[in-house]
């Protein structure tokens, strides 16, 4: 994590195993990363005071009661989407990205291997591997699999991720290269959610898998939905540097070994990424009623033993997105090494590719008879746009640091698109912390995925003309002497994007305002620690959004290293919850969370205890969660589904977990 002290295998090692250890060299053993464009270096986390928290759901993000579930942030973010984009966002949070990947430093080979297991077969596993080929190169790679069933009917999700990464710099420093590769592959099975949540305080279903729910269809699978979305993407980034300046050399003191310092001047950076992301949603045993928002149909797969047969009704909506970005960069440095002011301008080139599949199109015979063919439907774009960045990072304590970026696409369909930073922030001396302060403006238009919506029995086009304008201002601060983290942030969103209650594209007339407010503080006593949680926020009246006024996270713990400091331990309870709200819904047949203003929920707290110990580099930790199923039985209501044509308009709903127990490790080897 950033700032954290360094974990012990950045420690010198000894090796006690044999006595005679007069001419042995106790070698400082480093491992660090770096991310893209920035001089910052961090550690590996090593960290066991929140060793136990889920990975995906952190600080505010919350499931849909399995892990692998789509996943919505309670804490309000807008979506990111400037330029042309596909537009599918519920699975992020699972996804490795090019751009936020690690690019390693290390002094030995580095490895870490990571599991988790939790009831009914909830697996995580996930391999590490990173090591200097040469002293200025470096190569790391990473996979990871998620899998997990769930407590409810056909919720199975079963996800694959992947990348690998390089980084180069010659050792005049005069050229860099970063390369990474990323791919992702995302199952998600859809039980469209319980048919009678009130079933849920019924002793008779204690088991939850004997709950109901929309999508069921026994005779097709009894463990797999007939109704799926999956999501697949690979991603390549390639980013290389040259760089003009005065170089020096340095000599050790036998004159042996030479080092080089560079002074740079101005550099040239070209950075080219390639993506294919392609999105599927399946049915294959639909239900009439399911579709008649989106069109009219009837199918012989009615989900009966009678009509029931594979593969000769299904509803497939297929939708791929192959883009190609192409950006050259002019950069200057000002300043002293450590502390200098970086610049740079540049233009940038895209090729968008969008195309929906299978799809109806009309065609003409030799008669001429109209005749429909199964096929697919192709959208080419071509964009230009200007970048440009000004930067100054904080590299030691009382320093300030300062920036803007901006990226204004000029041509093509996405014309006027555009997204703007500016920040200020210092690193206070003595522990003090640091603080910053800044603005985001982002102008951006509908994804393609909400604008079109095809497959081989309809076509839907929906216009949605005018550009959503996001602004956002934000202020923060931490103190690691007072052990206090806060900050606040404020929204105006103009023509803002949503589904809305009918589940259809739409913009909203008039300006949303979201105001947020955050406070972490730590309190110690001796061994034990109290560990607060709480965000605030407030949206503008009739705003179309779904978010709790208040959440809050609460650990108590008590930690302390035994055995002469051999085993550290951490071990305590949790407490999460939030304000009553109405919680958004979940659109299958789209794979997005869209507004609902029907039904009102009150989750009572969610509990957990804890135990997390480390044995030197190995971390483990076991837990019990959803602590408050074992006294009330009462599941927590997530989120609603799509309102059930078919019986009156009901409303099924997406229930959280049972009391559900985890245990997983994580073993970093150092060669």
């Amino acid at each position: 994590m950033p700032g954290q002290q360094p974990g012990s295998f950045n420690r010198p090692q000894k090796d006690t195993s044999k006595s005679n250890t007069n001419q042995w060299k106790d070698e400082q053993v480093n491992i660090t990363y770096e991310r893209l464009n920035s001089a910052k270096r961090y550690i590996p986390d090593t960290s066991l005071h929140t060793f136990h928290r889920p990975l995906f759901t952190q600080p505010w993000n919350r499931d849909m009661g399995n892990l692998g579930s789509p996943v919505n942030n309670l804490f309000f973010t807008p979506e990111y989407r400037v330029g042309p984009t596909l537009g599918y966002h519920v699975f992020d949070v699972y996804r490795f990205d090019v751009d936020s990947t690690k690019f390693y430093s290390t002094s030995r080979p580095y490895s870490v291997f990571s599991y988790q297991l939790g009831s009914k077969l909830e697996q995580v596993a996930s391999i590490m591997h990173t090591q200097n080929i040469r002293p200025n190169w470096n190569f790391a790679a990473e996979y990871r699999k998620i899998s997990s069933p769930g407590f409810y009917r056909i919720q199975r999700n079963n996800h694959d991720n992947a990348y690998f990464s390089t980084n180069y710099k010659s050792l005049n420093k005069h050229y860099t290269l970063y390369a990474a590769m990323a791919y992702n592959k995302l199952q998600h099975d859809e039980n469209g959610g319980l048919i009678d949540a009130s079933q849920l305080n019924n002793p008779l279903y204690s088991d939850r898998k004997t709950i109901a729910v929309d999508y069921q269809n026994d005779v097709y699978s009894s463990t797999r939905a007939t109704v799926s979305n999956t999501q697949r993407d690979f991603t390549l980034l390639l980013q290389h540097s040259y760089v003009w300046g005065n170089t020096d050399t340095t000599y050790s003191e036998d004159s042996t070994q030479y080092s080089y310092k560079l002074k740079p001047l101005f550099s040239i950076t070209h950075k080219m990424e390639a993506s294919t992301e392609k999105h599927i949603y399946k049915d294959l045993a639909p239900d009439s009623f399911r579709y008649l928002p989106l069109f009219t149909r009837g199918f012989s797969n009615n989900g009966s033993s009678q009509n029931y047969a594979l593969g000769q009704d299904s509803v497939i909506t297929q939708q791929k997105w192959f883009w190609v970005d192409n950006k050259l960069l002019l950069n200057g440095f000002l300043g002293r090494e450590g502390r200098q002011l970086t610049f740079n301008a540049g233009l940038g080139n895209r090729f968008d590719q969008f195309i929906a599949q299978p799809v109806s199109n009309q065609v003409f015979d030799s008669l001429p008879k109209n005749v429909y063919v199964t096929g697919y439907e192709r959208n080419t774009l071509i964009s230009n746009y200007l970048t440009g960045e000004i930067k100054k990072e904080a590299l030691y304590a009382g320093a300030w640091e300062y920036g803007a970026n901006a990226k204004l696409f000029m041509t093509g369909p996405n014309a006027g698109d555009f997204i703007f930073n500016a920040a200020i922030g210092k690193q206070l001396k003595h522990l003090l912390g640091s603080f910053v302060a800044g603005v985001q403006q982002q102008v951006n238009t509908a994804p393609y995925s909400l604008r079109s919506y095809e497959n081989i029995y309809t076509k839907r086009s929906y216009s949605l003309p005018n550009k959503e304008i996001v602004t956002m201002l934000y202020a923060a601060a931490e103190s690691p002497r007072f052990k206090l983290s806060a900050g606040v942030r404020s929204y105006v969103i103009n023509d803002y994007i949503y589904l809305n209650e009918q589940e259809k594209p739409s913009q909203f007339p008039t300006p949303v305002n979201v105001t947020q407010v955050w406070l972490h503080k730590v309190f110690k006593l001796g061994a034990f620690i109290i560990d607060n949680d709480l965000a605030y926020q407030k949206a503008s009246d009739n705003a179309p959004l779904n978010i709790p006024t208040i959440l809050g996270k609460h650990q108590f713990s008590y930690e302390r290293a035994l055995f002469k400091k051999r085993l550290k331990v951490a071990t305590g309870i949790e407490i999460r919850y939030n304000t009553p709200f109405k919680p958004a819904g979940y659109d299958a047949l789209l794979n997005r969370f869209y507004y609902q203003n029907v039904v009102n929920v009150e989750n009572i707290p969610e509990e957990s205890i804890f135990l997390n110990f480390r044995i030197k580099r190995f971390r483990a930790f076991i837990m019990g969660d959803y602590l408050q199923q074992l006294i009330l039985h009462k599941n927590s209501i997530l989120y609603t589904g799509s309102p059930m044509l078919n019986a009156g308009s009901a409303i099924p709903q997406y229930a959280g977990q049972n009391f559900t127990i985890r245990f997983g490790f994580s073993w970093p080897l150092v060669n």
